[in-house]
């Protein structure tokens, strides 16, 4: 007996692609915009393919990134029985161009092998292409004077991030700091993005991977993950405090599963443990610091 039917709409990849498209742009005109170019003032002047392409290392960069991530959930998803949507890519007006993609899960993940293969392939995915990225980019960065009545936003660093850093381009002296290349931004960003999705809370990566192996002992975390995001918003970023708000009212809660294997095997808890540390070495406790 068929007990479920895919809709047309999700058959169809015309959405898919035109939301692709759309943040492929609306990256571009954001790595244009990094570059000190007026994406708007360029095309009300007189349209430049030249200048145009030089939004492109960071956008094809990050959309890489992202597809990686998304791909690799929608590949694990397959070979594990459970029907995903392609994926949706959100564009915005915003630095980087994009609030990210996600895929949409159409039947319930029914395993723990499964909810492990499927929340940890995104994220260990997307990590290693964003540690390439990270590597290449730095190797194009270079150390610049920055005046010190200069006001501006600077990036914080992940334990990662900051030791690829000075392995690649050194400790900056004072008054001096690292200018990364576009590709290095974008690597900077797939681990942050990294480390988002692998936060132990709902029905994120880190949520399904924790479940996995805590079961019912990971409401635990995900409340005691949500409580340290707002001590962290009240004491470091903002942002954090909007992710713990935003985390209660989506749900902290995993739905169960229909399956309960009993022991998990070795290499699915190899791959939880690897996730974990992925997360711990990608984690930034203050994201942007505004420099005054």
């Amino acid at each position: 007996m068929k007990i479920f039917r895919e809709s047309k709409i999700f058959k169809s990849p015309v959405i898919n692609i035109i939301l692709f498209i759309l943040t492929l742009f609306s990256t571009m005109f954001a790595g244009l915009i990094q570059k000190g170019i007026d994406p708007i003032l360029m095309f009300t002047t007189g349209f430049k393919y030249s200048r145009i392409l030089e939004g492109l290392p960071f956008s094809l960069t990050l959309m890489t990134i992202l597809s990686s991530h998304e791909f690799a959930h929608y590949i694990a998803s397959k070979k594990n029985h459970t029907i995903a949507t392609l994926p949706y890519f959100i564009p915005a007006p915003s630095i980087i161009g994009t609030f990210g993609a996600f895929i949409k899960m159409k039947t319930p993940i029914i395993s723990r092998k499964s909810l492990i293969d499927i929340g940890a392939s995104g994220p260990i995915v997307g990590f290693i292409v964003s540690l390439i990225a990270t590597i290449i980019g730095l190797t194009l960065s270079h150390i610049v004077s920055v005046p010190q009545t200069v006001e501006g936003l600077k990036l914080g660093d992940s334990l990662l991030f900051n030791l690829i850093s000075r392995i690649i381009i050194g400790m900056p002296k004072e008054g001096y700091d690292v200018m990364l290349h576009p590709i290095a931004f974008a690597g900077w960003i797939g681990f942050f993005v990294t480390s988002l999705n692998l936060l132990p809370i709902g029905q994120l990566d880190g949520g399904h991977i924790s479940f996995a192996i805590f079961g019912s002992r990971q409401l635990i975390i995900s409340r005691v993950m949500i409580g340290a995001l707002v001590l962290f918003g009240i004491l470091y970023w903002r942002g954090w405090l909007v992710c713990g708000i935003v985390s209660i009212a989506l749900g902290h809660k995993h739905p169960p599963l229909m399956v309960w294997e009993s022991p998990l095997n070795k290499t699915r808890r190899m791959i939880a443990y690897v996730s974990l540390v992925i997360f711990i070495i990608t984690f930034i406790p203050m994201p942007f610091i505004i420099t005054e």
